[in-house]
Order: C-alpha cells, then structure tokens, then sequence
C-alpha cells in the first residue's frame, strides 16, 4: 500500500508539458463561382481542413490566450480546375488585438495569384515543414509570415525566428513546386520573405514595432505622445524607401493601413496634423487623396 502511494506520488511530481496554446482564429472561404462544382462536392472540404490545419498545429512553444490570438481570414477563389488539379487565387489577411482596447489592427493584406495544388476526396493534411505538399507547404509559409509580421509588431525584429522558417520553407518551395519564385515582378513569395530578411528593410521593421507597440497599444494612455512614435514610424519607413527600389512590402503595408494612418490623426492638433499629412504623402503617394482630409 505504501509502495503504491509513493509511486502515485512520484507520477504526480513528474512535470507534464504543456500542450502549446492555439495561436490563430482562423476563417476559411472556398469561392467556386468560376467553375462547375456537380463533380467537386468534396471541395466542401477544403475550408474546414484548412481551418483545422492552422488552429491545431504547434507553430511556436509561447502561449497566446484567447484574446490575444492573431485572427487570420482567408478567401480562396477557385480560378480552375483540370481533373483535381486547382488553380487558385488566395487573399489572406491577419489581425492583432490593440492593447487595453476592444478594437483590433490590420496588420498584413496579401493576395497570391498562384496557388496551385491537387486536392481530392478524403484528402489528408499532415503537418511535416521539411516535407513538401502543395496545400500544407503554402499554409506553413503563410502561417510562419503572419507570426513574423505579428511578433514584429511586439518587438524590435521579434519576428526573425518565423521570417528565417518562412525563407526556408520557401526555398523548398522553389525546388519542390510552383509559384514560388517571381517573374520579375519581385512579388512572388520568395521575393517577399527575401525582402523582409534584407538588411535595406531593417528600418521598415523597426517601424512595425514602433507603430503598433509604442503607437497603437499606448494610444489610449497618451495619444499625443503615440502619434509622436507613429510619425517617428513613418519616418523610418521612408527611410527603408530611399535605401530600395522595390515597393512590395511598403505596398501591402499601405494596403492595409491607410485608413488608419489617416483616421489616428483626424482629432490630433493642427501641428500633428498636417506633420502626418507631410510624411504620408512622401511615403505613399499613390494616396494622396485620402490623406488630403488631414489638411481639412
């Protein structure tokens, strides 16, 4: 009996690890209006495996409660279909709580035009990011992009470690399957988590950081002094323009950030106003027209 209880005892002192929290919150669209679905029932599939992929699988050891999980939308368009071979166009956006607030930011809008992958009844995902698969291989990547770009936004560079899978994952992308490499556009997946590693970008990281954790999240504490950060943020990011021709990752910042831009210094002061308008306009000014209510 003694010797029972002192092994249960023992059991009960052994540490059991913890599982890994869920990261994502995830939603899921299939669009099939281009194509007759009579023969691709089993597309009904797609989105909720996809969904389950990224909830279920251990992207990282942190823990995330449930507020603080990166909710990720995802639409895939079904362009075509050749047997069960899909030609597909997928749009993915990725969104962070804004501390001691109710609301959440955009923090990356991005579209691949070149998704392509076989998929069938009773299809099975296995998560294995040293093996290639069509459908699981993207997800990786993109699931290692969106915590990259996330944990950018908490820290200085906090992203590395999930940018250096993403550029990985991609490299074997580019041996393994398709639509991985640009044609000289330099916006294919490759092109963007080459950029996002090259040192000319390191400024426009470091912006990422102090707009959203020394911007955004203090906002409602000191609003003068966040928009004082923001406009510092959009400083290093012109600076990251001078050092680079390519446009790509300030394009999908503008994306989805322009409203905000403008709308955080809508009730700022005159001086604070019109010192954002001057910056915005230099670094995106493709948008001039929008940001040209901050003169108002």
């Amino acid at each position: 009996m003694h010797k029972l209880f002192a092994i249960l005892l023992l059991l009960l002192s052994v540490p059991i690890a913890a599982k890994a929290s869920q990261v994502f919150q995830v939603s899921v669209d299939i669009n099939t209006a281009q194509i007759s679905t009579t023969d691709y029932d089993y597309l009904d599939q797609l989105a909720p495996m996809i969904k389950e992929y990224l909830e279920t699988n251990t992207w990282t050891e942190d823990r995330f409660t449930e507020v603080e999980r990166i909710r990720v939308n995802i639409q895939v368009v079904i362009n075509s279909v050749d047997e069960r071979t899909f030609t597909t166009t997928m749009l993915i956006s990725s969104e962070r709580p804004i501390h001691n607030t109710l609301q959440v930011t955009p923090v990356l809008i991005i579209t691949d035009n070149n998704w392509v992958f076989e998929f069938g009844p009773n299809h099975n995902l296995l998560f294995d990011t040293y093996q290639y698969d069509p459908i699981a291989t993207v997800l990786d990547f993109y699931a290692n992009l969106i915590l990259g770009y996330d944990y950018d936004t908490f820290s200085e560079k906090g992203g590395e470690e999930f940018f250096r899978n993403a550029r990985r994952i991609s490299d074997m992308g580019e041996t393994a399957g398709i639509g991985w490499s640009g044609t000289g556009t330099r916006r294919s997946r490759s092109d963007l988590i080459s950029q996002l590693l090259n040192p000319d970008y390191e400024d426009f990281r470091k912006a990422l950081y102090l707009y959203h954790r020394l911007g955004l999240d203090l906002f409602t504490h000191d609003p003068e002094k966040s928009r004082d950060n923001i406009l510092e943020a959009f400083d290093l990011i012109h600076q990251s323009q001078r050092r680079t021709t390519a446009r790509y990752l300030f394009d999908l910042l503008f994306s989805a950030k322009h409203r905000e831009f403008r709308a955080i210094f809508m009730d700022a002061d005159t001086e604070q106003r019109l010192e954002a308008y001057n910056r915005l306009i230099t670094i995106d000014d493709s948008r001039i027209s929008e940001y040209e209510r901050l003169q108002r």
